[in-house]
């Protein structure tokens, strides 16, 4: 693979470490971010005066003469296919799209086109990152096929670096929309006894475990408090759907990214999400609590009943604060539309 060489020389006083030296002191076009940095260095791919450095806290001085050995962008293997996509916001730098449920993300086995991804080659043109070394779309995150809502792409090397870089330091805002089965309240005896679930004032569920994937089914997360990865999910109840309530609409936000967050964060406290094969499933509603056309329209929604409605985060190249949101897709508006109606 061919690599580009990025040469430069640290400034005065310079940190003690090399990794935070090459933080301070890489051009700024290079758009290398201290987590890549600290990849490279671990790789042999940074010299100093000529000798490979491999510790990240090796101590370097003013006047060093630093080269980068970076891999070059390649074409991808993925075929660009005209595709719709709801294109929220575009710059040079960054694209915000509104994704539909059913679309994947990311080609994968079994799902080889008709992704985001080979929608947006088909829509950037040219105009791609190139970070790891692949010329693709800048994917910094995801969200599940058959979850609909916002999602941030990056189309230079310098905002997937300064995008990754967000999600890594969890300061980009998420908020969700999700229907659930039951009513979350801080007065319910029964989470007061789940693990990991506590009330904040306001009603607000939060939600602190680890996340893991499942030991034998592989599609699955699983819910640890020992190893893992540590995830916190908050939520607050928007609207109460029943009489007495059986279902709520839920806004969630994360405080952490991790894979099915939500989903099996709500299972886990009881409240699986409607629709939701693997972690919600079909629960028998009380059949006086809905009218009969509701409870069937609930029964029969066929994806988990979950949008991302809200994303904002600083731009990365501009510095801009920037905040999207994206209006429930028309399957969860009829289905809370047929939930609101009065019992007859």
């Amino acid at each position: 693979m061919p690599l580009r060489q990025i040469r430069f020389t640290i400034d005065d006083t310079p940190p003690p470490r090399l990794d935070k030296a090459l933080a301070r002191d890489v051009p700024e076009e290079a758009a290398l971010s201290r987590t890549r940095l600290g990849r490279l260095i671990a790789d042999g791919a940074v010299r100093v005066d000529g000798d490979v450095l491999t510790d990240p806290k090796a101590r370097i001085e003013a006047g060093a003469v630093v080269t980068i050995s970076v891999e070059e962008a390649q074409d991808s293997h993925i075929l660009p296919e005209e595709i719709p996509l709801e294109v929220v916001f575009e710059d040079q730098d960054l694209i915000v799209v509104n994704k539909p449920a059913g679309m994947v993300v990311h080609p994968a086995p079994g799902t080889p086109s008709g992704t985001l991804v080979n929608a947006l080659l088909a829509h950037c043109g040219d105009a791609l990152s190139g970070v790891g070394g692949m010329k693709r779309p800048g994917i910094v995150h995801r969200i599940d096929k058959e979850t609909s809502g916002l999602l941030v792409v990056a189309k230079s090397d310098a905002a997937h670096h300064g995008l990754a870089a967000q999600f890594e330091a969890h300061t980009v805002e998420r908020y969700y929309q999700a229907l659930v089965y039951g009513v979350p309240d801080a007065n319910d005896p029964r989470l007061r006894g789940v693990k990991g679930t506590n009330f904040e004032p306001g009603n607000i569920l939060k939600i602190t475990t680890h996340l893991a994937r499942h030991k034998t089914d592989r599609q699955r997360q699983a819910v640890l408090f020992q190893g893992g990865r540590h995830a916190v999910t908050r939520a607050r109840t928007v609207e109460r759907f029943g009489v007495p309530p059986v279902l709520a609409l839920m806004e969630c936000w994360l405080e952490t990214g991790r894979t099915h967050q939500i989903r099996v964060h709500l299972a886990h406290a009881g409240h699986g999400l409607v629709g939701d094969p693997t972690y919600g499933g079909r629960r028998k509603l009380p059949t006086k609590a809905l009218a009969p056309e509701a409870a069937a329209a609930v029964l029969a929604f066929p994806r988990q009943a979950l949008h991302a409605a809200v994303l904002g985060f600083r731009h990365p190249v501009t510095g801009e604060d920037v905040r999207f949101e994206a209006a429930l897709p028309q399957d969860m508006t009829d289905l809370l539309a047929i939930l609101a109606r009065p019992l007859s």
